[in-house]
Formats: structure tokens, C-alpha cells, sequence
């Protein structure tokens, strides 16, 4: 079904091509916004309906994602949230995830950010598409590094594992070539 020139889906899963996420009231519901790489959606549901969904789907709960980031950083505050860390699916939320008003941003897709009038934030992604948002420049500043340092946190675990895996193969290699 098309509304305004916008798709209408039921469900909606965040992928590596998903840049943002806004909330988008229409005819007295709250539906979702979703834009990606190549096109824009009305998701019947709400955002954090949408990040939930997702991190089901990629096998953890929210609430485990979130108990991640807070074991992980420390943050439990309007925590990033790592949907598929293989995947390097992060997204940040503007503002307290249980807020209506609540935008989710896809950490991958920023490619620049400026204050605009007001306490507002435009926010610049690498398609060349933008998106004024309703949270301050330090604010929004401040969720991109905490993202980034989520990222960078899991990137080096999941690096060190790898590293360790690869070297108990080459000693069980080693010791079977002794025997």
C-alpha cells in the first residue's frame, strides 16, 4: 500500500542500509518513518517496536542488548544499542527509548552533523540525504561517541577472540604434527 508517495509495511527489520528511524504520526496512530539507503517506509509500529523486532530477529532481546551496552561501557542512560555487531548494525536513540518522540540513528550512516537553529542537530548521511532532529548538537555529539566507543569496544573482543581461536588451532596443528 502507498501513502504520499511512502510504501506502508506492517513490520519493519533494521538492516545495514537503514539510516534512521522516526517516529510519524498519522490519521491519530504512531507509526514509524524508516529511511534507507534507497527509499523511505511508514512502518506500522513504533520505533523502539521496530529496534525490539530487530534484535530478535537477530537473535538477543533488547533488554539483552541494552544489559550488553551497560556491561560493556557502562552507559545506561539512552544506550546505544548494538542490533548485529557482525553486521556493525548500531543505532542511538535521541533521546529515552520509551519517548515517543524517540529518532534512532544508524551510527554507520553519519557522515557529518551541525548545530541548526534552536537546540536542534542536522544530521548528514553519506547518500546525501539529511534529517533535522530535535536533540542539541553536545547532545547528539555526545550519543555518537558513546556509539563509536560501543563499536570499538566489541570490535576488539570479538578481534582478541579471533585472535585466541586461531592460535589454539595452530597449537592443536602443531601437536598433531609432533605426534
Amino acid at each position: 500500500m502507498k501513502v504520499n508517495e511512502f510504501i506502508v509495511l506492517n513490520d519493519f527489520i533494521v538492516s545495514r542500509y537503514t539510516m534512521v528511524i522516526l517516529p510519524h504520526h498519522f490519521h491519530d496512530h504512531h507509526y514509524t518513518k524508516v529511511i534507507e539507503e534507497d527509499g523511505e517506509y511508514i512502518v506500522k509500529m513504533k520505533p523502539i517496536e521496530i529496534i525490539s523486532r530487530s534484535c530478535y530477529y537477530y537473535g538477543s532481546s533488547l533488554k539483552g542488548r541494552k544489559e550488553g551496552t551497560k556491561e560493556i561501557i557502562g552507559i545506561t542512560h539512552k544506550p546505544p544499542i548494538a542490533i548485529e555487531p557482525l553486521n556493525e548494525i548500531y543505532v542511538f536513540p535521541t533521546t529515552s527509548p520509551n519517548d515517543i518522540r524517540c529518532v534512532w540513528i544508524s551510527h554507520m550512516h553519519v557522515l557529518k552533523y551541525e548545530p541548526s537553529r534552536g537546540d536542534t542537530t542536522t544530521v548528514y548521511f553519506k547518500n546525501d540525504k539529511s534529517v533535522c532532529l530535535d536533540i542539541s548538537y553536545y547532545s547528539f555529539v555526545n550519543q555518537l561517541y558513546r556509539t563509536a566507543q560501543l563499536r570499538t569496544k566489541l570490535s576488539e573482543r570479538m578481534e582478541a577472540r579471533e585472535r585466541k581461536m586461531q592460535y589454539l588451532f595452530r597449537m592443536d596443528q602443531t601437536k598433531d604434527w609432533l605426534s
